[in-house]
């Protein structure tokens, strides 16, 4: 592996969901992997889950990891090639990510959408300014489409949690927020899902909050919450604004919020989400402190999906 970004990066979802939980059973069965190498985590937005179980996964190898928060102890940076940086920008990322390639052995990015231009958010232009520009493996903390390291981390609790020998069914719901929010999350568990190719998977949402074709292909999609939730193994709540008219809140229809009356309709499914969440508006506090909820063992899971990924990158090294 010499970068993680998108499903693209891996060759076999099972043997790194498989080397994952080798490391939750074993945590520095690798401790001296990364002995003598540095990462740096540079947040262009805040993070508490991403940044902490990155620190630590690289700990557990071995490495030194150094923070950055660009927005507030750095300077402005300026990630169009060719700019006249007659503005707000201070320092061209062509200038900075170089430095930053002779810092450190790998780097971790973490970007955000704007959510007001699709085609500059779908460029991905950010993190693919990094990759050219400081020659270094880099690392998706989240970026404007996708959170891959999340995604890992749902493939291995689902792994983890279902011992029937069958495809689970898994659903991708919507639910309301009091803001827009991204669909990275919504696009990259579904990339992962498809790629994985070992569940039945359904999408479903009110209408107008279709997600990019690119990343659901192979999913079921549907606008009927009840019909998607019948029989479901694992059910996934997750918000997203809108793409065609991108960056939207078009309904905040309380009513797609899951509770235990609609649990009901499935297969006593285990319930995700990926953190933070709002509490009576995305997910009932029924289903959060009840049984059924996986999202404490689900976040605890992100230090074994970011060990795997930086141990595959270190290897290659």
């Amino acid at each position: 592996m010499k970068q993680f970004i998108s499903t693209q990066d891996t060759t076999d979802i099972n043997e790194l969901v498989h080397k994952a939980l080798e490391y939750k059973a074993s945590p520095f069965k690798d401790k001296t992997l990364g002995a003598g190498k540095r990462m740096g985590l540079l947040f262009l937005n805040p993070s508490m889950r991403t940044r902490l179980s990155t620190q630590i996964a690289a700990s557990n190898l071995g490495m030194e990891s150094i923070v950055f928060n660009v927005g507030q102890e750095g300077w402005a940076l300026e990630f169009e090639d060719e700019a006249i940086m007659s503005g707000n920008t201070v320092e061209h990322v062509k200038d900075a990510a170089p430095i930053l390639g002779n810092y450190f052995d790998v780097l971790g990015i973490r970007t955000f959408p704007s959510l007001k231009n699709k085609e500059d958010d779908y460029s991905e232009l950010y993190i693919k300014q990094f990759i050219k520009y400081a020659g270094i493996p880099v690392v998706s903390l989240e970026s404007a489409t996708l959170h891959p390291l999340q995604s890992l981390t749902d493939i291995i609790t689902i792994r983890e949690t279902f011992k029937e020998k069958r495809k689970p069914k898994i659903v991708l719901t919507w639910a309301p927020h009091v803001k827009a929010l991204p669909q990275c999350v919504a696009n990259s568990f579904s990339q992962w899902v498809t790629a994985w190719g070992e569940a039945d998977f359904v999408i479903t949402h009110p209408e107008d909050y279709e997600l990019d074709k690119q990343f659901t292909e192979g999913a079921t999609i549907t606008h009927n919450q009840s019909e998607a939730l019948k029989e479901a193994d694992f059910v996934y709540v997750k918000n997203w604004s809108t793409y065609t008219d991108y960056g939207k809140i078009y309904c905040n229809e309380p009513e797609w919020m899951l509770t235990n009356k609609k649990l009901a309709l499935t297969n006593n499914a285990r319930v995700m989400h990926c953190l933070p969440v709002r509490r009576n508006v995305e997910l009932s506090d029924e289903i959060l402190d009840g049984t059924n909820s996986v999202v404490t063992q689900q976040a605890s899971n992100r230090v074994w999906a970011a060990q795997t990924v930086l141990s595959e990158i270190l290897k290659n090294k």
